[in-house]
């Protein structure tokens, strides 16, 4: 099992990135992925999570309306749009596949003016 993250970097607050997590090893379409984030200091925070299919979202509180988790099956990657980011969303983003402890290494993702 293989998991990359990318796409991470410096963004102005008010600004847009978006992250990508090409999966491998195992048969992306039937799990759910999620997005977790973590903070210098602090403890990994759940951010997102999309079901095998794609029909179902959740988000965290604090990215509702700003962030879009989405998949594309047939590349075996999920991405996490995050739009009108905020200082407070900067952290290390970890793609995970739920339930099964497996783990990318994951993308820094600086927003500072």
């Amino acid at each position: 099992v293989q998991l990359v993250e990318s796409g991470g970097g410096l963004v102005q607050p008010g600004g847009s990135l978006t992250l990508s997590c090409v999966a491998s090893g195992f048969s992306f379409n039937l799990f759910v992925m999620s997005w977790y984030r973590q903070a210098p200091g602090q403890e990994r925070e759940h951010v997102a999570y999309i079901t095998g299919g794609g029909d179902r979202k959740v988000y965290t509180d604090s990215v509702k309306g700003r962030f879009t988790i989405s998949r594309d099956n047939g590349k075996n990657t999920v991405y996490l749009q995050m739009n009108n980011v905020k200082v407070e969303d900067t952290a290390m983003y970890y793609c995970n596949v739920k339930d099964m402890g497996w783990w990318g290494q994951g993308t820094q993702v600086t927003v500072s003016s």
